[in-house]
């Protein structure tokens, strides 16, 4: 029972309970996950996604919640994965350019302020801050139209956490929405125009951000009214 919209330029918080079916929702949007049924519409217009590669080509991102296992491939360099999504508008019949691709790279490294000594350096050795910084720089390279973000700051530390809420802020304001699945409570209510809350795969609950209170997310995320 999952029915929400999403507007232009807004940051959608969606909060609950771990495995209350948040990410599930999330995976089955972007098409990483089947779903039985249901219709996502965007811009006004049926979309059909049953893979990733369609959500990518619709203009959506996604920050999965697990960056070492579904965000990064680490043993590839820096550059090399913030230019995943975007790789075909470096190449022309098959040919990359690779000038075009490291000014590319290099400039997403420096707007997220990933701190390394070169881009191409693997991936899997920069501290988890930094691994974050390089998985949200390759979507926000790709000038999606939505982001999906799910925890994207756990286990980070407070520096990134700034750097990242304040690049959030910023893509908001130049147009772009972005949903936020989060399981930090002050984060949700910190950075969330509006709030849904999932209790047991269905939603229980959807708050606006002057209304929304830690008691308030609680009830509905346990099951109260």
């Amino acid at each position: 029972d999952i029915n929400f919209n999403l507007r232009k330029g807004e940051i959608l918080g969606f909060a609950g309970l771990m495995g209350s079916g948040r990410t599930e929702i999330m995976r089955a949007v972007f098409g990483v996950d089947p779903h039985a049924g249901g219709e996502l519409v965007f811009k006004g217009e049926p979309l059909k996604i049953t893979k990733p590669e369609d959500a990518i080509k619709a203009g959506l991102g996604f920050v999965t919640e697990n960056r070492k296992t579904e965000g990064l491939i680490l043993d590839f360099s820096i550059l090399r994965n913030i230019a995943l999504p975007s790789v075909d508008s470096f190449a022309k019949s098959g040919v990359i350019n690779f000038n075009v691709l490291n000014n590319f790279a290099d400039k997403m490294a420096k707007k997220l302020g990933v701190k390394t000594s070169s881009l191409d350096l693997e991936a899997g050795a920069l501290s988890g801050g930094n691994q974050q910084k390089v998985v949200i720089a390759k979507w926000v390279g790709m000038h999606p139209e939505v982001i999906i973000m799910d925890e994207p700051t756990r286990g980070i530390d407070v520096g990134a956490k700034r750097d990242i809420y304040e690049l959030m802020n910023e893509l908001t304001a130049s147009g772009v929405s972005i949903i936020m699945v989060s399981s930090e409570l002050p984060e949700v209510l910190g950075m969330s125009d509006r709030i849904v809350v999932v209790h047991e795969g269905r939603i229980a609950g959807e708050l606006l951000h002057d209304e929304a209170d830690q008691e308030k997310i609680m009830t509905l995320a346990t099951g109260g009214q």
